[in-house]
Parts: structure tokens; sequence; C-alpha cells
């Protein structure tokens, strides 16, 4: 037993690359061959087998993780012996910065910071445990995943704080770009990280048209909303501005400002801004999209602007910018970063507090007022259609022009993110077609795959249109073009009838996702969830269906040869059919499959013949 446990400590020391004692390995060696007689000198080959044997069982580690804890000490907290969110952003920034300088190999500046939603705060004693690894990397820049989370040295307690995710750019000696090396995923949740990545990059691109377009179809004479009994704070009165010299302490192993630290001082602008509309001690809740748009460097004075853009019944925003000056403070400032943060102030008992309102300047006060209010909106869309988990996100979401960023971002990662599971099983084989199941704790999902004569574009073209499906697909009764979203994003009301002798049709309203390759080895997609529409409410001819996740995913093979694959779902009302195809009883979707083979290659010729004719 002795040896047993001894032999634990050995692997965790392995584990953290410390160095053994010679006599402690020869004795546990020997403890594991049975032996009782005193411990012998080991040969060199028998100690590099010993290390082998304690060190294979040990799984691989992602070479572009970093991992820092940090004991939480006074020094770190605010009035309320709590970790001041400022002091945590530094420490998020350097764990992610670490990890981006790890897979690139030179010089990382960071590029940006998306949301970041605070679901507990840190006191003073217990330790912040901060995981980052990289998730992607594309041209010149890399997406890095940050988790943190909070220890508890007494109790033992673990739990979670944040997750965010940060873009950092590569840049060679003289500050030009560097082109990365790819990323290889190994395990089922970096292959989904990677997956998703390139839709959340995508997601960032649109970020301000999202904002823009929301603000442009709002009623621009809307009445300030008023709430009884509540005094208004004119929003002048909680303006801040505050100057910081950049020191060498304050800069970066690059000589530029340090991105986390340029984020700590925002926070605390922004802080002092919420203090004085309530005149508390509020608590940071959530930051909207960081960006930096340029570098600071040593000697810069950094000027921070401060301002309660909006109150809401038990939150505020607060609108934060950061302007680089040399020193002569005349010359026009250089734009560094802006902010958004979102503060509640919070009762004994740890509940928000009602909020005084806020009285917005004419003019920019009252356009702050009314894009707080929009963003207020997309940060209600982003967090719960984006961030929470797929079983946790309710069907047929009602769609708008306001959340088709977010939905379309869901539709698509929901679909990757079914793609890189692991432990799907092969259920039948029949001929060219393969079908797989997933069995999950909720869900019995499926996948339908074969390799077809044809070149991926060409099937992508030909299965993102479902006004086409019925050509194939003997279910599709009908699929009617309700919306062009945009060039990757379509609505349709489909008519099906799963069964023959159902004398019900069933219908759904569909929104379908296309989205072609980001880099080489990623596949077409085609993505598909249910949303509802207001033109289209149910009918009573029709028994109303519902899909959360399905679509195809198409990977090229070689220059004439793809493999098209089908993934679904199963709902409840769908699940029937699905285990009767999988338990053999019915060959019905394999022969779907087939029929989709052959409407490709036939579609294939005649589009060659049309080239040919041209």
């Amino acid at each position: 037993r002795a040896t047993l446990l001894l032999f634990r400590c050995l692997l965790k020391m392995v584990k953290g690359n410390i160095i053994v004692p010679e006599e402690i390995l020869n004795f546990c060696c020997n403890g594991l061959q049975g032996s009782t007689s005193p411990s012998r000198a080991q040969e060199p080959g028998e100690r590099e087998e010993a290390l082998g044997a304690m060190a294979s069982p040990l799984p691989a580690r992602n070479p572009t993780e970093v991992q820092m804890s940090q004991l939480v000490l006074p020094c770190h907290t605010n009035h309320r012996n709590e970790l001041s969110a400022g002091q945590l952003l530094k420490w998020i920034d350097t764990a992610a910065c670490l990890s981006a300088e790890r897979h690139a190999g030179c010089p990382c500046v960071t590029a940006s910071m998306d949301d970041i939603y605070f679901e507990h705060t840190i006191s003073v004693g217990q330790v912040v445990n901060i995981k980052a690894k990289v998730n992607r990397a594309f041209n010149s820049s890399m997406e890095v995943g940050i988790q943190v989370s909070y220890e508890d040295l007494c109790s033992g307690k673990h739990c979670s704080i944040c997750k965010a995710y940060a873009t950092f750019v590569a840049q060679g000696p003289s500050g030009s770009k560097v082109r990365l090396k790819p990323l290889i995923p190994q395990t089922e949740e970096e292959k989904i990280e990677y997956s998703i990545a390139a839709e959340r990059r995508r997601m960032r691109l649109v970020h301000k048209d999202t904002l823009k377009d929301l603000l442009t179809r709002s009623r621009p004479d809307t009445e300030l909303e008023t709430r009884d009994g509540s005094g208004a704070v004119p929003a002048e009165k909680t303006r801040v501005e505050s100057v910081e010299l950049v020191l060498p302490p304050h800069a970066n192993h690059q000589g530029n400002t340090f991105g986390g630290q340029i984020m700590a001082w925002m926070e605390n602008v922004a802080t002092i801004a919420a203090s004085r509309l309530c005149h508390a001690h509020p608590t940071l809740r959530a930051i909207e999209m960081f960006h930096f748009r340029g570098p600071s460097q040593v000697g810069d004075r950094l000027v921070l602007k401060a301002i309660v853009n909006n109150a809401f019944k038990n939150s505020m925003e607060v609108g934060v910018s950061a302007e680089a000056y040399g020193q002569e403070m005349s010359v026009s400032p250089r734009h560094i970063n802006s902010a958004f943060m979102t503060f509640e102030v919070l009762d004994q008992e740890g509940r928000p507090r009602t909020l005084p309102m806020v009285a917005p300047e004419p003019g920019d006060g009252e356009r702050r007022y009314r894009e707080a209010s929009a963003r207020k909106k997309i940060r209600l869309d982003r967090k719960y259609v984006v961030s929470c988990k797929q079983t946790e996100v309710p069907l047929s979401v009602p769609w708008d022009q306001s959340n088709k960023v977010y939905l379309s971002y869901n539709n698509v990662s929901a679909l990757k993110t079914l793609v890189a599971k692991a432990n799907w099983a092969l259920a039948r084989e029949k001929e060219k077609v393969r079908m797989y199941t997933l069995e999950e704790d909720k869900f019995l999902s499926f996948r339908i795959e074969m390799s077809v004569c044809i070149t991926a574009s060409q099937a992508f073209s030909l299965l993102s249109n479902l006004w086409r499906r019925h050509e194939w697909d003997s279910h599709y009764v009908s699929a009617e073009l309700v919306q062009k979203v945009d060039d990757d994003d379509m609505i349709y009301h489909v008519v099906s009838q799963m069964h023959r002798q159902e004398s019900k049709l069933q219908d759904f309203v569909i929104l379908a996702s296309r989205r072609k390759p980001c880099s080489k080895g990623d596949p077409y997609v085609v993505a598909f969830r249910s949303v509802t529409l207001p033109t289209h409410p149910p009918r009573a001819e029709y028994t109303r269906g519902e899909t959360l996740c399905s679509g195809f995913c198409i990977w090229p093979e070689s220059e004439e040869m793809s493999k098209v694959a089908y993934y679904n779902q199963a709902m409840p009302g769908y699940l029937n059919y699905v285990t009767t195809n999988v338990a053999g009883l019915s060959s019905d979707i394999c022969a779907t499959f087939e029929a989709c083979e052959k409407f490709l290659l036939k579609n294939k010729e005649d589009l060659i013949s049309r080239l040919q004719d041209f």
C-alpha cells in the first residue's frame, strides 16, 4: 500500500517535471516488482523504462496552454475585500498573451477582448485559477480562449468566474504582421472550439454593422424612458476624466503599454462614474467587447474618460474611452480603446437595487442614451442565444433583424459542435452509404455520409437551396423562400410528410445558414434550425414541426470527389423514424441519401453541359 501511494506521488512529480531522487525511484521500482529485499542500484536502462512507464498514462497537454494561479491579497482588492475587476483583467490579458506567444513564437499584442460576464466575486485569501490556450490561428491573428475560476483553500470549493475570448496579433521585429502556422486540434473540446472560432470571428467583424442597423430601424422620435418616483440625475454629473503617465512598469516586454493595464485603468474610471450616479459602491457585471485601435508607448499620457450613458431599472451602462498624447498634449490624441461596462449596486442580501434615472444631454448625450438601449438588447441576444449551452437554447427562437447575426452564429456553431463530437458509432452500412449514431443524455443524433464524384463547391451550391430538396427527398412537399436575409442566410417555409399514411402535413419555418471554408481543411457547411416568424404562425391545416440542429458538411477528398455528410439531432416527433432506420427495420434514410447522390450527379452533368454550350 505504501508503495502504491509513493507511486502516485511519483506520477505527480513526473507530470510537474520535478526531479525524482534516485533513492526514491529505486525503492518504488523494487516495490512494484514485489521485492522485499533492500533496494539495489538500478541500471540506466531500467531507470528510463520505469520513468517511461510512469509517464505513459499521462494525457498529452496542449502546447499553447498556460495556467496561472494567483493568491488574492489585500493589495488586489476593493473596499469590500473583493478582487478588483481591473486586477483580474490584467491577469487574464497576461495569461492570454503568453499562450498566444507560445504558438506564434514571437511577440503578440492584444487586438480585442470579447464580452465578459462575471458570475461571482472573489474574496481576499482565495486563489484565482486562469487557463488560456489558443483555439485557432488565422493568417496573422489568433483566438485565445480563457477560463477563470476561483478556489477556496479552506473549504476546497471551486467555482467558475467567467469565460472570455481574446484576439491577438503576432508582430515581427519592425511591427509588421507575422503569418502564423496552423493549429491542429487534438481533443473533442479543442476540435469544437477550433470549428466555432471561425464563426465567432465572423460575428466580431459585423458587430458594428449590427448596432448601426438596429439604430437605423428604431424610431428616432421615441420618448426617453421615465420611471415614476425617481429623480433624474444629469449625465454630466457622472462624467470622469483622469490622466495616467505610462511608465516602464506599465509596459509589456515589447515596450508598448500593457493591454491589461489599459483595461484596468478604464475599469477604474468607469467605476467612479457609476458611483457618482448611485452614491454607492457598484459591482461590475459585464464588459462589452474591448477593441484596441492602436498602440501606446512608455512616456505617453493616457487620458481616460467615462460617463454613464443610460440607467435601466437595476443596471447602468458606462461608456469609457482611452486616448494617448505625447509630451505635447496640444497635438491631436490617438484613440486607443473604447468599451462599455455594465454595473449593478447590490443590497445587503446581494440583490440588485433600483437605480436613479439618467437625464442625457441633448445631442450626443441622447445619442449615447439610445445606443445604450440598443447595446442592451444586443447583449441579451448574445448572452442567451450565443453564450448558453445548446440544450438550453429554446426551439424556434423569434427571428428579427436585430438578432439575425446571433441566430446565424448559433445555427452554424450548433452543427459544428455536433460534427466535432467524439463517440460516433457505425450503425449501418449499405453499399456506399454509412450511417452513424451518437447517443447522449437528452438526444439521439445520426450522421449519414457517402463519397460522391462531384466537387465540394458544386455539392454545396446544390444542397444549400432548400427549394430544390423535393427533387431528391420524397418527404419534402414544398419549400418556399420566405426571406433572403443576406447571401449566406435564408428563411424557408417547408411543408413535409414524414409518413405517406398521415393525412395532415407538417410544416417548418427554417433558417438555413451556409458557410464556405475559412481555411484549408474546413468543410462547406449548410446548417438548419427552426425560427419563429410573425408572418408565418402555425396554421390549422399543418402540424408545426421543429428542428434544433441539422445540416450538411461537405469535405473535398480530391479534385473530383467529395465526402457529403448529413447530421440531425433527432427531435421527439422524428425519433421513431430514426430508430426504425437505425435498427434496420427500414432503409428509408439510406434510400433518400442514395437519391441525393443521383440528384448531385445529374445536376453536375447538366452544369457541365451548360458550360460546354456556353
